[in-house]
């Protein structure tokens, strides 16, 4: 909890900085900065930790990139071609690129850079089976134990990102973020601020915007108190109240997304309660999604009817039933597992209620809010529910040692750039710590399988509904709301383009006016 009060700390002193000094009358000097805002805490150097904003920022690059509609495209590698069983991959390196330190792009420094990125647990690499990554001087070669056909999009997540020799020491620690990108590292000040130039040397076409500033608030009210007032050029992660102030400024700009993000609890499957279907499905049916985003989010279509959100049309199952609101049925679920209401209407059975524990976290303002109605429509039917609003860390904490019961949270399915890398990551036979938890179905195991060993389109869609299907009904995971990106962006910035899949903020597609 210290930490967190450091870093809520320095978001409060950058916030009243920014407030006080860096508004849009007295720019002078600084018109060729760009100043975004957002709630993204940096809480390490090292690419899996970052949150992606380094990535975001242009500073690092990866082999692989994606444009808007998801579909893989050159990043640094120029081209890449796999053997016939998808066990080894070949990745083409361009001559000239520079890293920002001067020192050259080789495979040697690539095969370097990945040998990292796969140390790291939060990285997909690390459980992709590389059994070696060879080089040559513009070629890296990645050997694997099993078919990967899924490669070149893993290679897609922020994750696994280039950085220059020089920015590991001995050990392998991060000391310096080295990479490739259209922007280099002026300063770092973690966990809330980062400020870059202009990249001379980089090699694609030369961005309007010479210097860039981000700086983490994390208070909701304060971001669109700068968005409404002009201090900053983009801010990120506008609640509703901050959209209405927003919309209602002049000089800024809403601009929106529908994201592949879903608002789900992720659940205990061997808790003693909630391990039961039934259970699950009696909460499921407790929580009146529409009304909830309409107050919460102030979109009800953002109710979530199942796992996966219409921006992910492969994903999305038109066929599926939706889950629905039906407190009675829900009723009638708990009482086929033996749960009954006393006088007050809480459930209990032998003499013990049904009371559970929910964790989330403040840093995406709208679940606390979600948590609150969640707990308020599961007294309804005699559920007893704790809320405990803490460190996002604190779910991957309590699914390592067991003792989640549920935790809320905002789950992104595209962060690479093929969705069946985190759907299998999700229901994979260890569950993932933002996915499920001690849960596991066969017939969802051997479709991603088969999903991953490259089943043809026809087979693939069969595929896909049966994971969709299995999810809906045993619900390892509650969807409650999808989710849309909203971000004010002042008058004085062309071309500001909302990534959904937020790879990259777009900056060097970006014009700032005079």
């Amino acid at each position: 909890m210290k930490t967190r009060s450091r870093m809520a700390i320095a978001a409060s002193i950058a916030t009243t900085l920014l407030l006080s000094g860096c508004g849009a009358q007295d720019r002078g000097a600084d018109d060729d900065t760009l100043r975004i805002i957002g709630p993204f805490e940096v809480h390490s150097m090292v690419p899996a930790a970052s949150s992606a904003v380094f990535n975001r920022l242009h500073i690092i690059e990866t082999l692989v990139a994606s444009d808007m509609g998801g579909r893989i495209t050159e990043g640094l590698a120029t081209s890449w071609a796999s053997s016939d069983d998808k066990r080894s991959w070949t990745f083409a390196l361009p001559a000239g690129v520079t890293f920002h330190d001067g020192t050259p792009l080789t495979g040697q420094a690539v095969a370097n850079a990945l040998d990292h990125a796969r140390e790291q647990a939060g990285s997909p690499l690390a459980t992709a089976g590389i059994t070696r990554i060879d080089a040559t001087e513009q070629e890296v070669r990645i050997e694997l134990d099993e078919p990967l056909p899924t490669l070149p999009a893993i290679l897609t997540h922020y994750s696994t990102a280039i950085l220059a020799p020089a920015a590991y020491d001995d050990t392998g620690n991060v000391l310096d973020v080295i990479g490739t990108g259209a922007y280099e590292a002026a300063s770092i000040e973690l966990p809330a601020s980062i400020h870059t130039t202009r990249f001379a040397d980089w090699r694609g076409e030369r961005p309007d915007i010479e210097r860039v500033e981000f700086q983490t608030v994390s208070r909701a009210e304060s971001r669109a108190l700068m968005a409404a007032s002009g201090q900053a050029d983009v801010i990120f992660h506008l609640e509703p109240s901050g959209r209405q102030r927003v919309e209602s400024a002049d000089g800024v700009d809403l601009v929106s997304s529908l994201q592949p993000r879903t608002l789900y609890m992720k659940v205990n499957g061997e808790h003693p309660v909630l391990g039961d279907a039934r259970v699950r499905q009696a909460i499921s049916k407790a929580i009146d999604r529409r009304s909830i985003a309409d107050a919460v989010l102030r979109e009800p279509e953002l109710a979530a009817t199942q796992l996966f959100p219409p921006s992910l049309p492969e994903w999305h199952n038109d066929e599926l039933s939706p889950l629905e609101h039906d407190p009675e049925s829900a009723i009638a679920l708990l009482a086929e597992a033996g749960w009954t209401q006393d006088a007050s209407g809480t459930m209990q059975r032998d003499g013990q209620p049904l009371e559970v524990a929910l964790l989330t976290y403040p840093d995406r303002p709208e679940l606390p809010a979600l948590a609150a109605a969640i707990q308020d429509q599961l007294r309804q039917i005699g559920v007893r529910v704790k809320v405990d609003v803490t460190n996002s860390s604190e779910i991957p904490a309590g699914h390592a040692d067991g003792t989640l019961e549920l935790g809320l949270l905002a789950r992104h399915l595209a962060l690479v750039s093929d969705p069946l890398v985190t759907v299998a990551d999700t229901f994979g036979p260890d569950g993932a710590d933002w996915g499920a938890m001690n849960w596991r179905n066969d017939e969802v195991l051997a479709a991603i399988d088969a999903l991953l060993a490259g089943a043809d389109e026809d087979e693939a869609e069969e595929l896909r509904a049966t994971i969709a299907r299995i999810a809906q009904e045993e619900l390892p995971v509650i969807p409650i709301a999808w989710y849309r990106m909203n971000a004010a962006v002042s008058d004085r910035v062309q071309g500001f383009v909302m990534d959904p899949l937020e790879h990259t903020w777009r900056i060097t597609d970006a014009v700032l006016e005079e």
